[in-house]
């Protein structure tokens, strides 16, 4: 633990501020913060994450205890996450579709304390998910580590383990040279040195809407559409965002949506069609509930999940 407890009650071990929200209906916290691949959750479902804002650097750590998401932060950017936290964490995210499938309603109900959040942090979500590019995942997460852990900071706040992600200006004055000591190769390198060098521009596309975000977003070379899906869901928050060209997404998809144990982008889309304009929301279900193709002939696709 990072700080004492009065009466049930945190109490800061150095200057920090406070939110606490009420809740209405369940609330998974792990899982919707985990879909945001950001900061670390710790064993107890503690989520902490430390990022800079337009204020500066803040550090947020948030908790579910009983009928209520409580939320401490620390630093310049403090009171800027604490701001944010209802559509960080998802708290006024509700299901806004009927799915036409039965398994899929019942899908969607059983994931509803899974709900769709939004980082705001444009830079942060396009370094993770070009790390994700065209790698396996624990190479990715290993390449995100050694970033963090050489051109991070101490975060503000009180717990010591918690580094701040690199700022945009650290990554654009670095060298292929020094992200290859990390595990990145030229490609991906490059392409994070021009979205450093870019961040400002970018950060803008919480100010457009969806088509001008894409756009903006599109314009980085390095930068396709995978990218831009998975950043457009992640960090500007689109409910429709559904990343084409990913490797097990369309196998997935057909498996679940349609019995079938392979698919491609266009049979992918064909079967999202009648869930828009919320198919992220599909898509996330099926990753909280542990839905994946198998490897052999389908085998009762969604409702051995449930």
């Amino acid at each position: 633990m990072h700080q004492a407890f009065v009466g049930g009650e945190p109490v800061c071990s150095v200057m920090c501020m406070d939110r606490v929200l009420g809740l209405d209906r369940p609330f998974d916290l792990a899982m919707t913060v985990r879909m945001l691949k950001a900061g670390v959750i710790e064993s107890d479902g503690t989520w902490w994450w430390s990022t800079a804002t337009d204020h500066g650097v803040g550090t947020i750590q948030v908790s579910v205890r009983g009928q209520a998401v409580r939320a401490r932060a620390w630093g310049d950017g403090g009171a800027a996450l604490l701001e944010r936290l209802p559509i960080l964490v998802g708290l006024d995210d509700r299901v806004a579709i009927e799915a036409p499938d039965r398994d899929i309603a019942d899908l969607l109900r059983k994931t509803a304390s899974v709900r769709l959040g939004a980082t705001g942090a444009v830079f942060e979500a396009l370094v993770v998910t070009i790390l994700g590019q065209l790698v396996t995942k624990s190479e990715s997460l290993s390449a995100r580590r050694r970033i963090v852990a050489r051109f991070g900071d101490r975060a503000p706040g009180p717990n010591e383990a918690i580094l701040t992600f690199p700022r945009p200006e650290v990554i654009a004055r670095l060298t292929y040279e020094d992200l290859h000591g990390a595990g990145v190769e030229r490609k991906r390198a490059s392409t994070l040195i021009e979205v450093a060098r870019r961040a400002k521009r970018l950060d803008e596309i919480l100010t457009m809407d969806i088509h001008a975000a894409r756009t903006r977003l599109m314009a980085v070379r390095g930068i396709g559409p995978w990218t831009v899906e998975t950043v457009m869901g992640v960090a500007y928050g689109d409910r429709d965002a559904v990343p084409p060209g990913d490797y097990h997404l369309p196998n997935t998809v057909a498996y679940a949506l349609a019995g079938e144990s392979r698919g491609d982008d266009d049979r992918m889309f064909a079967l999202l069609e009648p869930y828009r304009p919320e198919r992220r929301r599909i898509l996330v279900a099926l990753k909280a509930a542990g839905v994946h193709a198998p490897r052999y002939g389908p085998k009762s696709p969604i409702r051995r999940h449930l």
